[in-house]
């Protein structure tokens, strides 16, 4: 099986568009002091989790917040298809899963510091781990994460999914 990385831009989705959630989204971050919505490799991780928070009343509107990419993304070190991971990658992804469970948030904020093998699970730019810290910041301080999906592919690309749930009060 041949990695065909193109067909995904060729998908086509007319959405409808949703001119008064556009309108509260803007609002929202306004709101917050923050001046854009986008990802942003120019920023840091706290700056992308306040963004998030900034978004979090939304939750109350039905308005879902999701954020996708790669826990790992080095695609200059990969390994056949089905190569179990490298153990840097699985010490990075340990890392993050148990950060993130024990509500560790702040430090995954910087993971860049504080998380091992970080360079190698994200050589190039952080914005592939960004929008888990906006889903972070949206599902708020005292949320509780879980690992809702767990796989690997090409020895170095997780396709790890978290789930968060808002704190009991």
């Amino acid at each position: 099986m041949s990695l065909n990385f193109f067909r995904y831009w060729q998908l086509k989705y007319p959405a409808p568009g949703a001119p008064k959630l556009a309108k509260r989204v803007k609002e929202q971050i306004e709101a917050s002091g923050l001046s854009q919505l986008s990802i942003s490799s120019d920023r840091n991780g706290t700056y992308h989790y306040n963004l998030g928070k900034a978004l979090a009343p939304l939750k109350d509107e039905s308005v879902l917040i999701l954020g996708s990419e790669n826990a790992t993304h080095n695609k200059t070190v990969i390994a056949p298809r089905e190569s179990p991971p490298f153990p840097w990658a699985v010490e990075f992804m340990s890392w993050l899963k148990n950060s993130l469970i024990e509500g560790k948030y702040d430090e995954v904020n910087h993971y860049e510091e504080k998380a091992p093998y970080a360079k190698l699970a994200h050589p190039h730019r952080p914005e592939h781990m960004f929008p888990l810290n906006v889903a972070m910041g949206a599902a708020g301080e005292n949320s509780k994460a879980k690992v809702i999906h767990d796989s690997w592919d090409l020895g170095s690309l997780s396709y790890v999914s978290f789930g968060f749930t808002a704190a009991c009060t």
